[in-house]
Formats: C-alpha cells, sequence, structure tokens
C-alpha cells in the first residue's frame, strides 16, 4: 500500500537479512551495545565494529535515534533507536511515536530510500503488540506524505500473529487515507 510516495509493507522474517533495504532499525538499548533480541542479533551479524562506532553515542534516551554504518551486514546504514519500556516510561505513546518519526527523519536526512523496522518496544520491553501497532501506523500516516527520498517502509515481523496483526492494521489504514 502507498501513503504519499512511499509503499509500505510488513512481511515475516528476519530484520538483518533484508539485503534489499538500504537501512534497518535496531530496537536498541540506552547504551547501544549487544543485548537479546533484534539488537544482539544486529550486533551479531554487523560485527564488533558496530560496537565502536556506537559506544562514543551513548547513551540515548527513549524515542532517540542515532544512526550508524552497517559493517558486515547487507545494508548500508542501521538507525538505532530506544523504544519505552511499556508501564515505566511516559507517555509511552509518545515515545514510541519518537522512534518511528526520528529514525524516518534520519533516513529522510540521507536521501535514505527504504528502512526495515522491528515492532519496537514489544519484546523485551513489553509493549502490547496491537497498541503499538496502532501507534506506529498512526505515526507514519502522519509522516511518510512529507517525504522526498523513502520511498519503501517495510515492517519485519518475527512470527505469524504479529504479521496477521500488521495486514489487518495497514489493511484498515487504507480506509482511513
Amino acid at each position: 500500500m502507498k501513503i504519499g510516495d512511499t509503499q509500505i509493507e510488513a512481511i515475516k522474517g528476519d530484520i538483518v537479512t533484508q539485503s534489499d533495504i538500504e537501512a534497518i532499525v535496531n530496537a536498541a538499548n540506552a547504551q547501544l551495545q549487544t543485548g537479546s533480541g533484534v539488537a544482539g542479533a544486529i550486533h551479531k551479524a554487523a560485527g564488533p565494529d558496530l560496537d565502536k562506532e556506537t559506544s562514543p553515542l551513548a547513551p540515548i534516551k527513549p524515542g532517540d535515534a542515532v544512526i550508524t554504518r552497517a559493517y558486515n551486514l547487507p545494508n548500508d546504514f542501521v538507525i538505532h533507536v530506544l523504544g519505552p519500556i511499556y508501564g515505566a516510561d511516559k507517555p509511552e505513546e509518545d515515545l514510541l511515536s519518537n522512534c518511528y518519526k526520528n529514525a524516518i527523519q534520519l533516513a529522510e536526512e540521507r536521501k535514505i530510500k527504504s528502512i526495515a523496522f522491528p515492532a519496537i518496544s514489544t519484546g523485551a520491553f513489553g509493549y502490547p503488540l496491537e497498541e503499538a501497532t496502532n501507534v506506529t501506523l498512526s505515526t507514519v500516516k502522519v509522516i511518510l506524505p512529507t517525504l522526498k527520498h523513502v520511498k519503501l517502509v517495510r515492517f519485519v515481523l518475527f512470527s505469524e500473529k504479529d504479521l496477521a496483526l500488521y495486514q489487518q492494521k495497514i489493511e484498515a489504514l487504507k480506509d482511513t487515507l
């Protein structure tokens, strides 16, 4: 589906294997170091140079985004965002929305044509998937029509259940455009 000139799509897959995407988004920790989940997978695939580049950029706050090279990943860039911990970081809806806004804005500034996101904050940070998906899609619905460079936003989901929810919400989004 298109919003403005930008295609949005959801797939089931692994964020570190998106070889047709210029920038992938890391659901990072505040120190931008190897962790569990998405951050661990990205750091492992990128190699030790990613840790060296992220160290001086840390710490970041919930909603913040920073960009690095991708090293051994098949992408050019990694955009690192710190999602909110559900129930602890307030207002979590605004902080989660800022993750997507700030990541897309960095991509736009760098003239990046494609970006792939995981479902930020829905794993260890406990954000309920449906609520997070609503925040995510309402955020991209507003920002995408303003873009000149980003032409593809992909959501890479871990499970069939997550993918089905995203696909349902993207389909419903068509009715609101």
